[in-house]
């Protein structure tokens, strides 16, 4: 793509998230939604090599769900995100209800702009984590590029997003009713489309949400050869599914169905 087209992109996706950020807001308030509280949270903090004290670099951090629990565990911690209505609900959040604010920061600040990046500062954090915003980003070489900078060395870099072998929109899910001599049930499968090219589409993370925002596709190798481009090794790996006692209580065709594929892959990258 070229630059004038990835501007676009990202400015379209800006303009979403910000006309989206209210309704995010009032559905994942403090607690997140079932994704975040059983798939993203867990895995990412079962990655997490954190003391208190450390620097901590929330990439994409929305209403400052992940940035104020990181502070809870006594992280000092900067959210970014590029949408300023989000920044701004976590501002609010945060002061109506974080206990130890003096440890957060917040910025708007568009984590595919290199040079914005690098004004954090060189070895000015001793890890970054981004929870589910790399798939919504229109290109993340920027990104890598200056986190082998502004991260110390030794320090890492956890990701979360949707699993793209299993979970993107070219994926659809779907039951059969099954009937044999003893019972009748009902099976549930996955079906995938498309996994090896690059793509993008738009769709619809939330009920109600009032404009569709840009899903940026990319296969597993896409995704971590970038990262080993910048001097990154891949040495942890987390792939959640919902618990059984999740999966046996839903009667929707959805994720919480699926006890045995992960729709999250949470991976840790050191330099």
């Amino acid at each position: 793509m070229t630059d004038e087209s990835i501007n676009s992109l990202n400015n379209q996706t800006r303009e979403a998230w910000n006309a989206t950020a209210q309704v995010w807001d009032e559905r994942m308030g403090d607690e997140g939604n079932d994704f975040h509280r059983y798939l993203v949270r867990p895995a990412i903090e079962k990655l997490l090599e954190l003391k208190p004290g450390q620097r901590m670099l929330d990439i994409g951090c929305g209403n400052g769900l992940t940035t104020r629990r990181l502070a809870s565990l006594g992280a000092k911690v900067t959210g970014i995100d590029f949408a300023s209505e989000m920044i701004n609900n976590a501002r609010k959040r945060t002061n109506l209800y974080q206990e130890n604010q003096e440890l957060i920061e917040y910025q708007v600040l568009d984590a595919t702009d290199e040079t914005a990046l690098l004004k954090l500062g060189e070895n000015s954090f001793d890890a970054a984590v981004s929870a589910m915003a790399l798939m919504d980003m229109a290109e993340i070489e920027p990104l890598f590029k200056a986190l082998i900078k502004i991260i110390r060395p030794g320090g890492y870099f956890i990701f979360a997003i949707q699993h793209p072998c299993f979970n993107s929109m070219h994926i659809s899910l779907g039951g059969e009713l099954i009937e044999n001599e003893t019972e009748l049930y009902t099976e549930y499968y996955l079906k995938v489309k498309g996994y090896l090219k690059s793509s993008k589409i738009r769709g619809l993370a939330l009920e109600n949400q009032p404009q569709p925002h840009i899903y940026f596709h990319r296969p597993l190798h896409s995704l971590l050869n970038t990262a080993f481009q910048f001097g990154f090794v891949l040495d942890g790996l987390e792939e959640p599914a919902f618990p059984e006692e999740i999966a046996a209580r839903s009667n929707a065709i959805g994720w919480s169905r699926f006890n045995k594929i992960p729709p999250v892959i949470v991976a840790r990258l050191r330099i």
